[in-house]
């Protein structure tokens, strides 16, 4: 039997989104049968680079990585992904905004994404975009944490 995780959180220093990949994006028997949460383990789902370089980056990453990125997907901002051994993915995309600075986000395995918000919000975390969903891909939510 198959099973899926529901939740990605990602982290980055004093910024955190939390994002639930579809149902057949990510199966368990990628990643070893566990959860993402077993253990204390965590399991860098998704990276997202932000950069004004977009084409030069990926053109680097497929020289140097052997990584096959595909189209542009719109959901993701434009952004261009390549899946990776391991299950996860990377993606690259050109700032949305103008004052959109260059960044690189990794994003985190959950199971429970409410939980995860729940958890960060008693950190003391504010919530700046509660769940949602990206269609195609999964729920996300956005909390900062010291920023």
């Amino acid at each position: 039997m198959k099973t899926t995780f529901n939740s990605v959180a990602f982290l980055f220093f004093g910024l955190v989104l939390a994002f639930a990949s579809s149902p057949s994006a990510l199966h368990a028997s990628d990643h070893e049968n566990t959860s993402p949460m077993e253990n204390g383990s965590l399991k860098i789902f998704y990276l997202e680079i932000v950069t004004a370089a977009a084409d030069e980056t990926v053109n680097a990453l497929e020289k140097t990585h052997g990584v096959t990125f595909g189209d542009a997907v719109p959901e993701l901002g434009n952004a261009r992904t390549a899946d990776l051994k391991d299950g996860g993915k990377i993606s690259v995309r050109a700032p949305l905004r103008d004052d959109e600075g260059p960044v690189v986000r990794p994003y985190i395995l959950v199971e429970d994404i409410q939980g995860a918000i729940k958890a960060a919000e008693e950190a003391g975390a504010t919530v700046a975009l509660p769940p949602m969903e990206i269609p195609g891909q999964g729920l996300f939510a956005i909390y900062i944490l010291g920023g």
